[in-house]
């Protein structure tokens, strides 16, 4: 297996797309981008599966929905084949499959549409860079594993800084809709317009492509996003850098990354042994470490923990 260095990274690989200079620049970085992954495995955990309700452990497969549309290095994107979903989020996701002695069915779709297919059971898990917010645990039941952290990421060179709310005011900013980064950047500028600073005008994009256009055209000042794939950008494509960085679950609480089921389906406690079954085994370690984020490492996963609050 190829070693993934420190300084890795490709921006977005977009199905049915040609090569992207950019997936060269993982492959010379050592980042395997190949669809044989080799990925690090671990072994059936018997407590953990029998925890399952029987009929997905009769089914023998867990359907994973992961969100991540287009691709979001490191967290989930398309291998060299323009079909094959690789990345943390992933690499996880197999993880807690083959503790729980299932075989897991990755299914890429949008960030709407994961919640969507969570609703309707559709996926037995969102793996995908979810959040635990107080929101989302009045629809949803979360085993975490991992820290969540978020970033802003800006042109390189330039003396502007976020070390707190008030340092957005008057800014361009693009950011994910629907997202935990999203809700912070909302109430970070509400916060401002009250206090009399300058508002803060937000921006959409539908793909990570058009939003790099942005920020290095300078039709926005910053994008705020996970911050792995921020630090994976920043790497890169050596053109922009970070200039803040925060918790995703707001200034008093440390963001935490969760598997998600839909609420009361009882696959959560299963999800939340096989994580610490993999925690145990080192394996956990070893993929994190695979994917250079080893800084957001949990030592257990819990059920259902305090998130980004309603209000903030």
């Amino acid at each position: 297996m190829r070693l993934l260095l420190a300084a890795v990274a490709a921006t977005v690989l977009v199905a049915g797309c040609g090569a992207d200079p950019q997936t060269e620049n993982a492959a010379v970085s050592g980042v395997n981008t190949s669809v044989d992954q080799q990925r690090v495995t671990t072994t059936k955990n018997e407590a953990a599966a029998a925890l399952l309700p029987a009929k997905i452990r009769e089914r023998g497969t867990l359907i994973v929905g992961a969100g991540f549309g287009s691709g979001n290095p490191p967290l989930g994107f398309l291998a060299d084949d323009n079909k094959t979903p690789i990345g943390i989020e992933v690499d996880i996701a197999h993880l807690v499959a083959g503790a729980l002695g299932l075989t897991p069915e990755i299914q890429v779709t949008s960030w709407e549409n994961l919640f969507v297919g969570l609703d309707s059971a559709k996926y037995d898990a969102g793996f995908s860079n979810i959040t635990v917010t107080e929101k989302r645990k009045q629809k949803y039941d979360f085993a975490t594993y991992r820290k969540d952290d978020i970033a802003f990421e800006a042109k390189k060179g330039g003396d502007w800084k976020v070390a707190s709310g008030k340092d957005i005011a008057g800014k361009t900013i693009a950011v994910g809709s629907g997202t935990n980064q999203e809700k912070i950047l909302v109430d970070w500028n509400e916060a401002n317009v009250k206090a009399g600073l300058p508002a803060a005008t937000i921006k959409y994009f539908n793909n990570q492509p058009d939003t790099y256009l942005a920020l290095s055209s300078g039709r926005i000042d910053a994008f705020l996003g996970p911050n792995p794939s921020i630090a994976y950008h920043v790497k890169t494509g050596g053109q922009t850098e970070t200039i803040g960085k925060f918790s995703g679950a707001g200034p008093s609480l440390q963001g935490l990354i969760a598997a998600t089921t839909k609420k009361d389906s009882g696959l959560a406690p299963a999800y939340q042994a096989a994580l610490n079954a993999v925690i145990a085994d080192g394996s956990y370690a070893k993929v994190l470490e695979r994917w250079n984020v080893s800084t957001e490492a949990v030592d257990r996963s819990e059920l259902n923990p305090p998130g980004l609050p309603l209000t903030s």
